[in-house]
């Protein structure tokens, strides 16, 4: 429940993630204004819905500047988040999710922003272990996205110790459902494939494994974490607590879409820079944010295919 904060900042909110919270956080007393440079996300997705947008980048400190002023609370969601593109174009990883937010930050306390959410993630900074995966993990990334975003937490933590920033990090497991059919996410990709009658490509054998959270369950715990009491400067998993291989979530989409209609899955060499395995720990989460996961993975990917089956079409005409 939000109750102490009036006006928020939400970067990255016309993106997957942010549309989806954006509706879970609208109310009549409530001024929500969104930062997106529309490199990833469509204002139609927040056709409706009561906010003020500006369209710039996290990089543009002017900009940054202009959309924290007057902030209660951000909830930082901007990122460049594709883990291959990051290996590709490591200095756009750097400039977007370092120096962003950075800049993010720096003004966040000039204007007196009460707290500060920075979306992470959890694999990616602590690379292959063996899971489950908890925050008390040394860090060791293997790829510049997870490189960049243990920068954030890092920064994260300074501005709480050395300005009292409330900052919180929350780590996002796989996030799927409505809204992401731009994402580069697994999830995300096959239902676009399927849609389009494409082969689906497993790289790998298929048992790797990841932690795949619906959207619904996420934006809950993130709203939790508005005013609840927190850990500042440290980080939260935020996941299913469930360990699924690729292999085993092809299976369930063959349920879910039907054999009918499903496309061939062929198999490629694995990637370089990607964990292997992956699921989380929920104790933190359940500790300071009450969180247990409601949605079960057929359940989630079943929503999030008739969302693709009712809207993706629009998508494909418009050529987003």
């Amino acid at each position: 429940m939000i109750t102490a904060a009036k006006t928020f900042l939400v970067t990255g909110g016309a993106g997957f993630i942010g549309s989806n919270l954006i509706r879970h956080l609208a109310a009549p007393d409530i001024h929500i204004r969104v930062l997106d440079n529309l490199s990833a996300g469509s204002r139609d997705d927040l056709a409706g819905l009561p906010v003020e947008f500006i369209q710039g980048d996290i990089r543009d400190t002017k900009v940054v500047d202009q959309a924290v002023q007057g902030s209660e609370v951000v909830i930082h969601l901007a990122a460049h988040t594709n883990v291959m593109e990051s290996i590709k174009a490591p200095e756009l990883n750097l400039a977007t999710n370092v120096q962003g937010t950075f800049n993010l930050l720096q003004a966040s306390v000039k204007h007196g922003v009460r707290r500060f959410m920075f979306a992470s993630t959890g694999g990616a900074i602590v690379g292959d272990v063996i899971p489950p995966v908890h925050e008390e993990m040394a860090p060791h990334p293997i790829s510049p996205y997870g490189a960049g975003k243990l920068a954030g937490e890092g920064y994260c933590a300074v501005f709480w110790a050395s300005y009292g920033l409330e900052t919180i990090c929350l780590r996002f497991s796989n996030v799927y459902g409505p809204c992401s059919y731009h994402k580069a996410s697994v999830v995300a990709k096959f239902l676009r494939q399927v849609r389009l009658r494409q082969p689906l490509t497993i790289f790998g054998n298929g048992v790797q494994t990841r932690d795949f959270l619906y959207v619904e369950d996420l934006c809950r715990a993130v709203l939790q974490a508005l005013d609840a009491p927190l850990p500042f400067g440290q980080a939260i998993q935020l996941g299913s607590g469930s360990e699924i291989s690729i292999n085993h979530l092809v299976d369930v989409l063959r349920q879910v879409v039907g054999e009918r209609g499903f496309p061939p899955v062929k198999y490629a060499p694995a990637r370089q820079g990607e964990v292997w395995r992956n699921y989380v720990s929920l104790g933190r989460a359940q500790q300071y944010l009450g969180f247990s996961p409601a949605t079960e993975l057929e359940t989630g990917l079943q929503k999030t295919w008739e969302w693709f089956q009712e809207k993706y079409l629009y998508k494909e005409v418009s050529g987003l």
